[in-house]
């Protein structure tokens, strides 16, 4: 297996270079409708052959929602293969938005579906969930750290639901989502320029200073856009976390689809205003 340079370094030139976008790939019905196509097969391939077609060459990172492609079964998921690897081919790192999350062989399973570079998805990282106990996610975190792949792991979201799980207390004081920061913080340390661990923390969330979000890790943040939160809120939700956070926009860019210029377009606006808000410049 070719070991790549680690996620996290590979992560910061990109952003570096193309700027602190996530776009995601989200192919939902409303969306392929509002885009004129059918919700179908052909509809899904089409979106995706576009999105990746307007981004894939400019944006630092294409998130693909698994579970829209995996509803067409197994032709959806030939379709989610090639997009992966167009997207890849064409120096976007992708996240594969799966949150996968069991144990032992299990957990072993979906890390090899994602991680192992002879997997036909094989992506630069992974989300992941750690609430069977972040321990459950070893095989993953092995063979992220094997593979030079990411992990980006559910912390802080922003569905409300969230809250009563990870934001409940542990004995020791500390919240369950503290507690998932704090195990990131430790598989970053001495990672230079960039641990290869992230977060999953929404930025819709409000203040979060009583959180130590500097994990030395990426941070994903869903949220931007259509979810209410703007690029100008990173600053106060994040503080000195901030340069690591990766926004992640979809339908805030995907609705100026099919046109590939306005996707474009639009995506090179949200990354312009994010850089400006996170540099102060």
């Amino acid at each position: 297996m070719t070991v790549l340079e680690p996620f996290g370094a590979r992560l910061r030139r990109a952003m570096d270079e193309r700027g602190p976008l996530c776009v995601g790939i989200d192919p939902h019905a409303s969306l392929l409708s509002e885009w004129g196509l059918n919700d179908d097969v052909a509809g899904l391939e089409r979106f995706s052959r576009t999105v990746v077609e307007a981004m894939a060459d400019r944006v630092a990172v294409l998130k693909p929602q698994s579970a829209f492609f995996e509803r067409f079964g197994s032709r959806g998921v030939a379709v989610l293969e090639k997009s992966v690897e167009e997207a890849r081919a064409a120096g976007a790192l992708v996240v594969m938005d799966a949150k996968r999350g069991d144990i032992g062989s299990t957990m072993a399973a979906y890390a090899e579906s994602f991680l192992r570079e002879d997997s036909p998805l094989f992506s630069d990282a992974l989300t992941v969930s750690p609430y069977l106990g972040y321990g459950s996610l070893s095989p993953a975190v092995a063979l992220a750290r094997e593979s030079g792949t990411g992990l980006f792991v559910l912390a802080l979201t922003s569905n409300p639901e969230g809250g009563e799980v990870q934001h409940a207390v542990r004995a020791d004081g500390r919240t369950v989502g503290a507690t998932m920061l704090a195990h990131l913080a430790a598989e970053n340390v001495g990672e230079e320029p960039l641990g290869s661990f992230g977060a999953v923390v929404g930025a819709t969330l409000g203040d979060l200073s009583s959180y130590e979000l500097d994990i030395n890790g990426p941070l994903l943040a869903p949220g931007i856009g259509a979810q209410g939160a703007t690029p100008a809120d990173l600053p106060r939700v994040f503080g000195g976390a901030a340069r690591n956070v990766v926004p992640n926009v979809s339908r805030g860019v995907l609705r100026h689809g099919p046109d590939v210029v306005a996707l474009r377009d639009a995506a090179s606006r949200f990354a312009e205003e994010v850089r400006v808000a996170v540099s102060g410049v």
